[in-house]
């Protein structure tokens, strides 16, 4: 039987263990810039199999809170390069999440404090974080605008550099994100996509983007070290799909033809419950149509998943299990889950922003 601890490989990337550090938004990157503090915790969580940063912005525009990192800029690449060693020499692998947030942003987060972009220019009910008097408040994102189709290959473009950098800063792989109501994700689902040209109308269309990201970011670092985050029927930031089973299906076939490293599934809504009532999903399907496809890649679930059911789901086909707020409050989750151990309670008041607290100061086994 399949152990969550014994090692495996995603794509070019050799594993320690099934368990990955989802990606995790912590709002501590002044000035985009990733700090000595955010190097010391993604190491103190390096014995993850995998570790996926946090949300990272391709481009300024890609921006759409506060103080998270990008991966555009020089002093963010020293940054992340701070990171990168960190992790390494405490032995763990890490991998960057790729970010534009499309309409999930605001003006004062934008370049000349333009509008944000989406496929088309239909506001989000949902909020962000900005930072006011250095106190994180949620605040409603900005009307967008329709993105033009000339400024889209400019956008894979970015995606492309972006991948470029992260191999650069020392990053073991890329995770591509198109889940979660953000820009590739809002290209995806008919809720925030009502266009007429070649990215809007049918599912081909509408995957379109996704795949010229994906292929751009394979052609430049290789699909071994490249993976994408997908959320199929999550209403997270205002997104909904007409027909999410058919829409995934085809987009896995797609991604099998790319040898990716790892296709990322969060199943339910982000966060919160598994299954929705009124958004009914097989992600077995979804799993099969990928392998049928020829896809190789390790398939990673997520979404509130305890040892228990993490050890149902590589039974059932998955390979890595993704744990996100738990390794939070628990920098030695992998270890704690492995001995059966308590877990630390997480302290919501420090999730976004701020210093150490909340942050590097959880209390690991061995530590008390």
């Amino acid at each position: 039987m399949t152990s969550l601890f014994e090692p495996t490989q995603a794509g070019d990337i050799a594993l320690a263990n099934r368990i990955a550090m989802a990606p995790l938004t912590r709002n501590r990157s002044p000035e985009a810039i990733p700090t000595d503090l955010v190097a010391t915790y993604y190491a103190q969580r390096a014995s993850a199999g995998l570790i996926i940063s946090e949300a990272t912005a391709i481009s300024p525009q890609g921006q759409g809170y506060a103080d998270v990192p990008g991966l555009y800029g020089t002093e963010q690449l020293d940054g992340w390069k701070k990171v990168t060693r960190a992790v390494h020499q405490a032995g763990g692998k890490i991998v960057v999440q790729l970010w534009h947030v499309g309409r999930i942003s605001h003006t004062s987060l934008q370049p000349g404090n333009a509008q944000p972009v989406a496929p088309s220019a239909i506001r989000a009910h949902a909020k962000t974080v900005l930072i006011k008097d250095g106190v994180p408040t949620f605040t409603e994102t900005s009307e967008p605008r329709a993105l033009d189709a000339e400024e889209l290959p400019g956008i894979v473009q970015d995606y492309r550099h972006a991948a470029r950098n992260a191999i650069a800063a020392g990053f073991d792989g890329v995770e591509i994100h198109a889940a979660n109501g953000y820009l590739i994700d809002q290209f995806l689902k008919t809720g925030a996509n009502q266009r007429t040209d070649d990215y809007g109308g049918s599912i081909k269309n509408r995957a379109r983007l996704l795949l010229e990201v994906t292929r751009a970011i394979v052609d430049e670092i290789g699909g071994g070290r490249t993976g994408i985050r997908l959320s199929p029927v999550t209403p997270a930031n205002d997104i909904v799909d007409a027909n999410p089973q058919l829409l995934f299906d085809y987009v896995a076939c797609e991604l099998a033809k790319l040898g990716l490293a790892f296709i990322h599934v969060i199943e339910g809504a982000t966060g919160g419950p598994r299954e929705l009532a009124d958004r009914p999903f097989s992600y077995d399907e979804m799993r099969t149509a990928y392998r049928t496809a020829g896809g190789k890649g390790a398939w990673m679930v997520n979404n509130a998943y305890d040892r228990a059911l993490a050890e149902s789901a590589l039974a059932h086909g998955a390979d890595i299990v993704a744990f996100g707020r738990p390794f939070i409050a628990n920098p030695d989750l992998v270890q704690r889950l492995k001995q059966n151990a308590p877990l630390n309670e997480l302290n919501r008041a420090t999730l976004y922003g701020g210093g150490a607290e909340g942050y590097t100061d959880y209390p690991t086994l061995t530590a008390g």
